[in-house]
């Protein structure tokens, strides 16, 4: 397992290596600048700017004094949008808000979705399956940013029970969260329903009550691992894709995490800003990857990594 555990973190390795090396260029190419503005900076106030941040060099030049600090300083660079801070910072005081959001986001997408698909198929075909998947295709349909806003107008502006921005207090977080929790909720709950009724006719699962064990323990013991392993290779890149996904729910609901830094980054040309969020969101999402292989093993003991 642990040989294994190394080649994958090496393939991750070099798996951003190759995100940074594309990012890089591509951001670099493309139309316009950093210091681009309705009024254009003077010249010899442009050639200064240029020269305190390297982008005067070469561009292959400016290619490895990039990736030598990430990979060797973990240096994401300065921000060009505010030089007196660099990425690093901004990282560090944003991603414990949108890794919180995302948590909640997911702890929601869980209970929710697992719960539904469970009672989907331990009682399939009945008034409470076809509730659920009706619940679960209206939340696959509607992306969180159309979610966001109508949360905001019901609950927020029309009953006032919540807060409609903001990351404070624990009211402000159900709405960002839930907006965010739900789309993944329904594909759970697809997932789940999907892998228990693959379960619940299985000879071992007869064989379990046949011998007296009670229906909560069957479901537990013997047709949850089962169950869930294709909720499991889901939960691997639904965490990633929440903390990516944040990036509108926060502008929304104006919360100061790294998602909101992302977005004003691309609007402001900010390059370092940009390649720090895409390096950040990349790393977490081979994590969670590398993660859900392992917690294949302990739930379906055939799976062995050699």
């Amino acid at each position: 397992m642990l040989r294994y555990v190394f080649k994958r973190l090496l393939g991750a390795v070099f798996v951003v290596f190759c995100i940074v090396t594309f990012s890089f260029f591509m951001i670099r190419l493309a139309p316009g600048g950093p210091f681009d503005q309705e009024r254009a900076l003077p010249p010899d106030i442009l050639r200064n700017i240029e020269a305190k941040y390297h982008l005067d060099e070469p561009l292959p030049k400016q290619y490895l004094r990039y990736v030598s600090g990430v990979f060797f300083r973990f240096d994401l660079g300065p921000s060009y949008k505010y030089p007196s801070r660099t990425v690093n910072e901004f990282v560090k005081e944003g991603f414990p808000i949108t890794a919180q959001l995302g948590f909640n986001a997911l702890l929601i997408a869980i209970l929710l979705g697992v719960g539904a698909g469970i009672t989907a198929a331990l009682r399939q075909n009945t008034r409470w399956d076809y509730m659920g998947m009706a619940g679960a295709m209206v939340g696959v349909s509607i992306p969180s940013f159309v979610m966001a806003p109508l949360l905001q107008l019901f609950f927020g502006l029309q009953l006032r029970w919540f807060p409609v921005a903001g990351w404070d207090s624990f009211s402000q977080m159900v709405l960002p969260s839930f907006a965010l929790g739900v789309l993944y909720a329904a594909s759970i709950a697809r997932l789940t329903r999907g892998g228990m009724l693959e379960i619940v006719r299985q000879d071992f699962i007869r064989t379990a009550r046949a011998k007296g064990l009670p229906e909560k323990w069957v479901v537990i013991r013997h047709m949850l691992k089962g169950g869930l392993l294709p909720v499991v290779s889901y939960l691997g890149p639904a965490a990633a894709y929440l903390l990516t996904g944040s990036l509108v729910v926060e502008k929304i609901f104006d919360i100061p995490g790294i998602g909101r830094h992302f977005v004003n980054s691309a609007l402001n040309r900010d390059y370092t800003m940009t390649m720090g969020m895409v390096i950040v969101f990349s790393v977490f999402l081979l994590l969670f990857n590398i993660i859900v292989d392992i917690v294949y093993t302990f739930l379906d003991p055939r799976i062995r990594y050699d």
